[in-house]
């Protein structure tokens, strides 16, 4: 009787703990009445229960995940303070539920003001985008002082990764994150999201060597037709020279420049166009890439943000001279990217399985690398400290 009690309980249209849950309560239950009560208060059970053919309303399934834990702040143990931003701080958190580590993004809330427009952006979009190369939100907290954000938790950042290997990074490894990244962008791309504030310190990394894409504050979703958006968006040195400028129209090609910048730095070891102020930004991306004309820039003789700052002629100069290993890292990365391409190309409705599923994809240890042991153990004391603000 018990066998055909549990499979009837099983049936019942609920999510997977829940399940749990009732089949626990179930059994513990079972050995402690007699066999009519049994009978009885199965009969009960199931007469309460909804419909096999009824599916859960959102209300009923919002509050059996609230039986389990979700939503709840009591869920999850603080441990370390990652940093502090304006609006949020991070700390290092455990789940009560799973007993994993989470990061645990904590928004004060003002009364008069409510949630900030950023994390009630971030909060939208990434309860949409699941995918192996962009970090997982798993829980909302909400209470009357503060908004939390409970999100998976990685070791590092890319910023900490190589200051960690001394801006040292072996060119098989740069490749290797450099893939993730343009991986994760895809799939944003795909989905007609911007992510408007790509740099190093917002690329999260684990142990393994698997990035993720985070801090999706500046994210926003490409409305069509309109494309005129803020040119208030990435960080100075990785915002492209229109943005720069002025320019309110744009698309991925915003992103695309940010990859660029950050592929040279990992290659090179120093950033790319570390300007001060915006005028500081535009002379040293025309130095190095030329000052546009009206033939390859067409239009540019017009806005007036460029005439105003009267910058040099100058003529772009050879990438080979600032970055050798930039320029071959190109030259050499064709068969790994190749490998990878296939390998996601024919599993391209597996967008949450990691690129290290396949055996050839494993980090190597950098050069410049400090300890003696590989890959860090995740225990130092300098944590990132622009996570997700």
């Amino acid at each position: 009787m018990a066998k055909i009690f549990c499979t009837d309980i099983i049936s019942i249209n609920s999510p997977k703990l829940f399940y749990l849950i009732y089949s626990i309560l179930f059994y513990s239950i079972l050995f402690s009445l007699s066999k009519s009560q049994t009978e009885d208060w199965y009969l009960g059970l199931k007469k309460n229960s909804p419909p096999f053919d009824q599916p859960l309303s959102r209300r009923s399934r919002r509050a059996s995940l609230s039986e389990i834990g979700f939503g709840k702040l009591e869920t999850y143990i603080k441990l370390d303070k990652l940093g502090e931003g304006t609006y949020a701080t991070v700390f290092k958190g455990r789940s009560k539920l799973t007993d994993n580590l989470v990061a645990l993004k904590e928004i004060r809330l003002e009364h008069e003001e409510g949630a900030p427009c950023t994390a009630i952006r971030e909060v939208s979009l990434l309860k949409d985008l699941k995918h192996a190369n962009i970090v997982t939100l798993h829980d909302i907290v909400h209470t009357d002082k503060s908004l939390t954000l409970v999100f998976e938790y990685l070791d590092k950042d890319l910023k900490q990764y190589m200051d960690d290997c001394g801006n040292i990074m072996s060119m098989h490894n740069v490749k290797i994150f450099l893939f993730q990244i343009l991986r994760g962008l895809a799939y944003c791309h795909r989905r007609k999201v911007l992510h408007r504030d790509l740099k190093p310190q917002n690329l999260l990394i684990n142990e393994r060597g698997e990035l993720k894409l985070a801090d999706f504050g500046l994210a926003r979703a490409k409305s069509v037709p309109t494309k005129t958006y803020s040119n208030e968006v990435v960080t100075l040195w990785y915002r492209p020279p229109d943005v720069l400028l002025g320019s309110s129209e744009y698309s991925t090609q915003i992103d695309m420049w940010g990859v660029g910048c950050i592929f040279y730095e990992m290659a090179a070891g120093r950033p790319l166009f570390p300007g001060s102020t915006v005028e500081d930004e535009l002379h040293l991306i025309f130095r190095l890439l030329g000052t546009p004309t009206e033939d390859n820039w067409p239009g540019i003789s017009s806005i007036e943000e460029f005439k105003s700052y009267n910058f040099p002629k100058y003529k772009p100069q050879p990438f080979i001279n600032h970055a050798p290993r930039y320029l071959l890292s190109i030259c050499v990365s064709l068969q790994l990217l190749e490998c990878l391409y296939t390998h996601t190309h024919t599993h391209t409705s597996h967008n949450h399985i990691s690129i290290f599923t396949l055996k050839e994809v494993q980090l190597q240890r950098d050069p410049g690398y400090r300890n003696s042991s590989y890959p860090e153990t995740g225990n130092s004391k300098n944590r990132r400290q622009s996570m997700l603000f």
